[in-house]
Protein backbone atom coordinates (compact mmCIF):
# COMPACT_ATOMS: atom_id res chain seq x y z
CA UNK A 1 0.00 0.00 0.00
CA UNK A 2 2.87 2.40 0.68
CA UNK A 3 3.92 2.50 -3.03
CA UNK A 4 0.33 3.33 -3.95
CA UNK A 5 0.27 6.10 -1.33
CA UNK A 6 3.47 7.54 -2.77
CA UNK A 7 2.05 7.41 -6.27
CA UNK A 8 -1.17 9.16 -5.24
CA UNK A 9 0.81 11.84 -3.39
CA UNK A 10 2.29 12.96 -6.69
CA UNK A 11 -1.09 13.58 -8.30
CA UNK A 12 -2.62 17.07 -8.33
CA UNK A 13 -5.15 17.83 -5.62
CA UNK A 14 -7.99 18.41 -8.09
CA UNK A 15 -7.53 14.92 -9.52
CA UNK A 16 -7.41 13.32 -6.06
CA UNK A 17 -10.64 15.09 -5.15
CA UNK A 18 -12.23 13.87 -8.38
CA UNK A 19 -11.24 10.28 -7.61
CA UNK A 20 -12.36 10.69 -4.02
CA UNK A 21 -15.80 11.97 -4.96
CA UNK A 22 -16.38 8.92 -7.16
CA UNK A 23 -15.14 6.60 -4.41
CA UNK A 24 -17.44 8.27 -1.89
CA UNK A 25 -20.53 7.64 -4.00
CA UNK A 26 -19.45 4.06 -4.77
CA UNK A 27 -19.09 3.38 -1.05
CA UNK A 28 -22.51 4.89 -0.38
CA UNK A 29 -24.07 2.70 -3.09
CA UNK A 30 -22.28 -0.47 -1.99
CA UNK A 31 -22.81 -0.35 1.78
CA UNK A 32 -26.36 -0.55 3.09
CA UNK A 33 -25.21 -0.02 6.69
CA UNK A 34 -23.32 3.14 5.75
CA UNK A 35 -26.28 4.40 3.70
CA UNK A 36 -28.77 3.87 6.51
CA UNK A 37 -26.55 5.49 9.14
CA UNK A 38 -25.84 8.46 6.87
CA UNK A 39 -29.53 9.07 6.17
CA UNK A 40 -30.51 8.56 9.83
CA UNK A 41 -27.91 11.08 11.03
CA UNK A 42 -29.10 13.65 8.49
CA UNK A 43 -32.75 13.14 9.51
CA UNK A 44 -31.95 13.58 13.21
CA UNK A 45 -30.15 16.86 12.45
CA UNK A 46 -33.28 18.41 10.96
CA UNK A 47 -31.37 19.43 7.83
CA UNK A 48 -32.72 18.88 4.34
CA UNK A 49 -31.22 15.98 2.40
CA UNK A 50 -30.16 18.32 -0.40
CA UNK A 51 -28.01 20.28 2.09
CA UNK A 52 -26.20 17.22 3.43
CA UNK A 53 -25.87 14.79 0.52
CA UNK A 54 -22.71 16.52 -0.67
CA UNK A 55 -20.99 14.93 2.30
CA UNK A 56 -21.02 11.62 0.42
CA UNK A 57 -18.52 12.95 -2.10
CA UNK A 58 -16.59 14.92 0.52
CA UNK A 59 -16.06 11.78 2.61
CA UNK A 60 -14.30 10.27 -0.38
CA UNK A 61 -12.31 13.45 -0.99
CA UNK A 62 -11.14 13.36 2.62
CA UNK A 63 -9.63 9.90 2.10
CA UNK A 64 -8.20 10.67 -1.33
CA UNK A 65 -6.37 13.81 -0.20
CA UNK A 66 -4.55 12.05 2.65
CA UNK A 67 -1.54 10.90 0.58
CA UNK A 68 -1.10 14.47 -0.68
CA UNK A 69 -1.27 15.80 2.88
CA UNK A 70 0.69 13.12 4.70
CA UNK A 71 3.54 12.72 2.21
CA UNK A 72 4.01 16.40 1.45
CA UNK A 73 7.73 17.19 1.98
CA UNK A 74 8.45 19.23 5.11
CA UNK A 75 10.23 21.87 3.05
CA UNK A 76 7.27 22.29 0.66
CA UNK A 77 5.09 25.09 2.02
CA UNK A 78 1.33 25.05 1.71
CA UNK A 79 1.54 28.64 0.53
CA UNK A 80 -1.42 29.76 -1.53
CA UNK A 81 -3.11 26.37 -1.14
CA UNK A 82 -4.41 27.62 2.22
CA UNK A 83 -6.03 30.92 3.14
CA UNK A 84 -7.27 32.02 6.55
CA UNK A 85 -10.47 33.46 7.97
CA UNK A 86 -10.07 34.50 11.60
CA UNK A 87 -6.32 34.02 12.07
CA UNK A 88 -6.30 37.14 14.23
CA UNK A 89 -8.25 35.21 16.88
CA UNK A 90 -5.39 32.73 17.17
CA UNK A 91 -2.81 35.51 17.31
CA UNK A 92 -4.74 37.23 20.11
CA UNK A 93 -5.09 33.98 22.06
CA UNK A 94 -1.39 33.16 21.75
CA UNK A 95 -0.51 36.64 22.99
CA UNK A 96 -2.16 35.80 26.31
CA UNK A 97 0.34 32.99 26.92
CA UNK A 98 -2.25 30.81 28.65
CA UNK A 99 -2.21 27.97 26.14
CA UNK A 100 -4.71 27.42 23.34
CA UNK A 101 -7.14 24.55 22.68
CA UNK A 102 -8.37 24.27 19.07
CA UNK A 103 -11.58 22.26 18.69
CA UNK A 104 -12.87 20.92 15.37
CA UNK A 105 -15.57 18.41 14.43
CA UNK A 106 -15.34 15.85 11.61
CA UNK A 107 -15.95 18.70 9.17
CA UNK A 108 -14.10 19.50 5.98
CA UNK A 109 -10.36 18.78 6.01
CA UNK A 110 -9.38 18.71 9.67
CA UNK A 111 -5.90 17.41 8.75
CA UNK A 112 -5.07 20.70 7.05
CA UNK A 113 -5.80 22.75 10.19
CA UNK A 114 -2.79 21.50 12.18
CA UNK A 115 -0.42 21.73 9.21
CA UNK A 116 -1.59 25.24 8.35
CA UNK A 117 -1.29 26.33 12.00
CA UNK A 118 2.26 24.96 12.26
CA UNK A 119 3.30 26.76 9.08
CA UNK A 120 1.83 30.11 10.15
CA UNK A 121 2.31 30.21 13.93
CA UNK A 122 5.13 27.75 14.73
CA UNK A 123 7.61 28.31 11.89
CA UNK A 124 11.03 29.77 12.54
CA UNK A 125 9.99 33.09 10.99
CA UNK A 126 6.65 33.27 12.87
CA UNK A 127 6.29 36.11 15.40
CA UNK A 128 5.33 33.82 18.30
CA UNK A 129 6.74 30.42 17.25
CA UNK A 130 4.20 28.45 19.30
CA UNK A 131 4.07 24.73 18.38
CA UNK A 132 0.91 22.63 18.27
CA UNK A 133 0.26 19.13 19.63
CA UNK A 134 -2.62 17.14 18.15
CA UNK A 135 -4.42 14.19 19.72
CA UNK A 136 -4.75 11.10 17.52
CA UNK A 137 -5.32 7.37 17.60
CA UNK A 138 -2.43 5.38 16.11
CA UNK A 139 -3.25 3.36 13.00
CA UNK A 140 -3.37 -0.40 13.39
CA UNK A 141 -1.32 -1.14 10.27
CA UNK A 142 2.43 -0.71 10.81
CA UNK A 143 3.05 0.84 7.35
CA UNK A 144 0.25 3.37 7.87
CA UNK A 145 1.56 4.23 11.33
CA UNK A 146 4.91 5.13 9.81
CA UNK A 147 3.25 7.34 7.20
CA UNK A 148 1.07 9.11 9.75
CA UNK A 149 3.89 9.60 12.23
CA UNK A 150 6.06 11.11 9.52
CA UNK A 151 3.29 13.45 8.40
CA UNK A 152 2.21 14.66 11.80
CA UNK A 153 5.74 14.94 13.15
CA UNK A 154 6.46 18.09 11.14
CA UNK A 155 8.38 21.13 12.40
CA UNK A 156 6.18 22.85 14.96
CA UNK A 157 3.69 19.95 14.91
CA UNK A 158 3.80 17.17 17.52
CA UNK A 159 1.39 14.33 18.21
CA UNK A 160 -0.10 12.88 21.39
CA UNK A 161 -1.67 9.44 21.44
CA UNK A 162 -5.13 8.93 22.91
CA UNK A 163 -3.76 7.60 26.19
CA UNK A 164 -2.92 8.78 29.69
CA UNK A 165 0.60 9.63 28.54
CA UNK A 166 -0.88 11.64 25.67
CA UNK A 167 -3.15 13.58 28.01
CA UNK A 168 -0.19 14.44 30.24
CA UNK A 169 1.73 15.57 27.16
CA UNK A 170 -1.10 17.94 26.21
CA UNK A 171 -1.36 19.34 29.73
CA UNK A 172 2.38 20.08 29.71
CA UNK A 173 2.04 21.80 26.34
CA UNK A 174 -0.81 24.01 27.56
CA UNK A 175 1.01 24.96 30.75
CA UNK A 176 3.95 26.04 28.60
CA UNK A 177 1.63 28.35 26.66
CA UNK A 178 1.52 26.11 23.60
CA UNK A 179 -1.42 24.94 21.45
CA UNK A 180 -3.23 21.61 21.26
CA UNK A 181 -5.86 20.36 18.83
CA UNK A 182 -8.51 17.67 19.16
CA UNK A 183 -11.84 16.49 17.74
CA UNK A 184 -14.41 16.61 20.56
CA UNK A 185 -17.09 14.80 18.53
CA UNK A 186 -15.15 11.53 18.64
CA UNK A 187 -16.80 8.83 20.76
CA UNK A 188 -14.45 8.45 23.77
CA UNK A 189 -13.38 5.18 25.39
CA UNK A 190 -15.26 3.67 28.27
CA UNK A 191 -15.74 5.88 31.30
CA UNK A 192 -14.18 8.95 29.68
CA UNK A 193 -17.34 10.72 28.60
CA UNK A 194 -20.86 11.77 29.49
CA UNK A 195 -24.18 11.73 27.64
CA UNK A 196 -24.96 15.05 25.98
CA UNK A 197 -27.33 16.04 23.15
CA UNK A 198 -25.94 16.23 19.63
CA UNK A 199 -28.38 17.15 16.87
CA UNK A 200 -31.29 16.11 19.07
CA UNK A 201 -29.95 12.71 20.10
CA UNK A 202 -27.98 11.64 23.18
CA UNK A 203 -24.36 11.11 22.19
CA UNK A 204 -21.58 9.81 24.40
CA UNK A 205 -19.25 12.82 24.47
CA UNK A 206 -15.69 13.21 25.66
CA UNK A 207 -15.00 15.30 28.74
CA UNK A 208 -11.31 15.72 27.92
CA UNK A 209 -11.65 19.07 26.14
CA UNK A 210 -13.45 20.69 29.07
CA UNK A 211 -11.12 19.15 31.66
CA UNK A 212 -8.05 20.46 29.84
CA UNK A 213 -9.53 23.95 29.75
CA UNK A 214 -10.56 23.88 33.41
CA UNK A 215 -7.27 22.46 34.68
CA UNK A 216 -4.96 24.76 32.73
CA UNK A 217 -6.95 27.97 32.24
CA UNK A 218 -6.23 27.80 28.50
CA UNK A 219 -8.16 29.68 25.82
CA UNK A 220 -10.45 27.73 23.46
CA UNK A 221 -11.22 28.44 19.81
CA UNK A 222 -13.14 26.60 17.12
CA UNK A 223 -11.43 25.75 13.82
CA UNK A 224 -12.27 23.89 10.62
CA UNK A 225 -10.78 23.53 7.16
CA UNK A 226 -13.16 24.27 4.29
CA UNK A 227 -12.36 22.22 1.19
CA UNK A 228 -12.70 24.39 -1.91
CA UNK A 229 -14.14 23.07 -5.15
CA UNK A 230 -12.04 21.87 -8.11
CA UNK A 231 -8.99 21.24 -5.93
CA UNK A 232 -8.35 24.95 -5.38
CA UNK A 233 -7.19 24.39 -1.82
CA UNK A 234 -8.60 25.15 1.59
CA UNK A 235 -9.81 27.97 3.82
CA UNK A 236 -9.08 27.58 7.54
CA UNK A 237 -11.90 29.20 9.51
CA UNK A 238 -11.42 30.21 13.16
CA UNK A 239 -14.39 31.05 15.41
CA UNK A 240 -15.01 31.92 19.02
CA UNK A 241 -15.70 28.96 21.33
CA UNK A 242 -18.16 28.77 24.24
CA UNK A 243 -16.66 29.64 27.62
CA UNK A 244 -16.23 26.68 29.94
CA UNK A 245 -16.26 27.95 33.54
CA UNK A 246 -14.09 26.30 36.17
CA UNK A 247 -17.19 25.11 38.06
CA UNK A 248 -19.06 23.91 34.96
CA UNK A 249 -20.25 20.30 35.27
CA UNK A 250 -19.03 17.70 32.76
CA UNK A 251 -22.56 17.37 31.36
CA UNK A 252 -23.04 21.11 30.91
CA UNK A 253 -19.60 21.52 29.35
CA UNK A 254 -20.15 18.62 26.94
CA UNK A 255 -23.56 20.02 25.97
CA UNK A 256 -22.10 23.46 25.26
CA UNK A 257 -19.25 22.03 23.18
CA UNK A 258 -21.62 19.76 21.24
CA UNK A 259 -23.83 22.73 20.43
CA UNK A 260 -20.79 24.65 19.19
CA UNK A 261 -19.92 21.68 16.97
CA UNK A 262 -23.49 21.65 15.63
CA UNK A 263 -23.30 25.32 14.75
CA UNK A 264 -20.05 24.80 12.86
CA UNK A 265 -21.50 21.84 10.95
CA UNK A 266 -24.54 23.89 9.95
CA UNK A 267 -22.17 26.34 8.26
CA UNK A 268 -21.20 23.67 5.72
CA UNK A 269 -23.32 20.53 6.18
CA UNK A 270 -22.19 19.19 2.81
CA UNK A 271 -18.66 18.76 4.23
CA UNK A 272 -19.55 16.90 7.43
CA UNK A 273 -18.95 13.15 7.84
CA UNK A 274 -22.59 12.18 8.30
CA UNK A 275 -21.64 8.53 8.03
CA UNK A 276 -19.56 8.72 11.22
CA UNK A 277 -20.98 6.42 13.91
CA UNK A 278 -21.47 9.28 16.37
CA UNK A 279 -24.21 7.66 18.46
CA UNK A 280 -22.59 4.31 19.15
CA UNK A 281 -22.19 2.93 22.65
CA UNK A 282 -18.67 3.27 24.09
CA UNK A 283 -16.84 -0.03 24.07
CA UNK A 284 -16.66 -2.05 27.24
CA UNK A 285 -18.87 0.25 29.30
CA UNK A 286 -22.15 -1.10 30.65
CA UNK A 287 -24.21 2.07 30.58
CA UNK A 288 -27.63 0.69 29.74
CA UNK A 289 -30.06 2.86 27.83
CA UNK A 290 -29.07 6.34 26.80
CA UNK A 291 -30.77 9.09 28.84
CA UNK A 292 -33.14 11.62 27.35
CA UNK A 293 -31.55 14.78 25.99
CA UNK A 294 -31.58 17.85 28.27
CA UNK A 295 -32.34 21.21 26.70
CA UNK A 296 -29.12 22.63 25.20
CA UNK A 297 -27.86 26.09 26.20
CA UNK A 298 -28.20 28.96 23.76
CA UNK A 299 -24.98 30.04 22.07
CA UNK A 300 -24.56 32.99 19.74
CA UNK A 301 -24.98 31.98 16.12
CA UNK A 302 -21.85 31.82 14.01
CA UNK A 303 -21.47 33.64 10.73
CA UNK A 304 -21.99 31.62 7.59
CA UNK A 305 -18.94 31.64 5.28
CA UNK A 306 -19.50 32.87 1.76
CA UNK A 307 -19.94 30.26 -0.94
CA UNK A 308 -16.80 29.59 -2.93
Amino acid sequence: MLPLFRLLARLPLWFLHLLGAAAGWLTFAASRTYRERYRANVRSSGLAWCDARGGIAHAGRMIAELPWLWLRPNDKALGATVSWDGAELIAAALAQGRGLVLLTPHLGCFEICAQAYAERFAAADAPAQVPITVLFRPARQAWLRRVVDGSRGRPGLATATASLAGVRQMIRALRQGQTIGLLPDQVPPQGLGVWAPFFGQPAYTMTLAARLLQQTGAVALLIWGERLSRGRGYVVHVLQAPEIAADCTPESAATAINLAMEQMIRLAPSQYLWGYHRYKQPRGLDIGAAPKSPAPPVLPAANTPQER
